[in-house]
């Protein structure tokens, strides 16, 4: 999981979510394999009794580019995302201002020769391409194909809703043996099956 030195407000206070972009996105590992790390009962100081997910080199590729988009891509921020052993979980947040939530690069592309953009590009368009391109990243960087290729993605339509999912991230490794996406068996899993929403509390 992303380690903090303190814990993150959850809460959102003065975000627009009828004006800018917030989503749940789930990716998996391909064929559900465990690559990314394994989970530990304990976590690290300063976080007692809890369970956490210990990365791989694997896993710590993917941290490693999550941290790096965030820095490169305009008007998107991942205030939350848990690394497991087979998929990923995070809230994006888009806003709604020039750019769209690409990177320079992109949308330098993405521009006819007058400046003009040749498509709209909403919310919903960036994240597509923003998930694409982290795992462009990292299949490049591990030497395989890493990943399923589609993802699940949620909007979150309210406070209430961003507060359920981010405490639904933060104690996934408590979660894993009971969690939907751990094909591992259990009772009312299917190998391969996702979700894109949390259960609700």
């Amino acid at each position: 999981m992303k380690k903090l030195p303190q814990r993150k407000q959850i809460r959102l206070k003065g975000y627009d979510y009828s004006r800018n972009g917030a989503y749940f996105i789930t990716f998996c590992v391909k064929d559900r394999a465990k690559l990314l790390g394994h989970i530990e009962p304990d976590a690290p100081p300063p976080v007692p009794d809890a369970s956490y997910c210990k990365l791989t080199p694997y896993g710590d590729v993917v941290a490693k580019r999550i941290t790096e988009m965030c820095r490169h891509y305009e008007n998107i921020e991942i205030p939350h995302y848990v690394i497991m052993p087979d998929h990923v979980h995070m809230i994006i947040l888009v806003s709604d201002n020039e750019g769209n939530g690409r990177s320079n690069e992109e949308d330098g592309l993405a521009r006819g020769k007058n400046g003009m953009s040749r498509t709209p590009s909403p919310a919903n368009a960036v994240i597509p391409a923003f998930i694409s391109t982290l795992k462009r990243f990292t299949n490049k960087e591990v030497g395989f194909s890493l990943w399923q290729r589609s993802f699940h993605d949620h909007i979150i339509r309210d406070e209430r809703e961003y507060d359920r999912i981010a405490k639904y991230i933060e104690n996934n490794p408590q979660r894993w043996l009971d969690d939907r996406f751990n094909a591992g068996g259990g009772r009312g899993r299917r190998s391969g099956a996702a979700s894109s929403t949390p259960p609700a509390s």
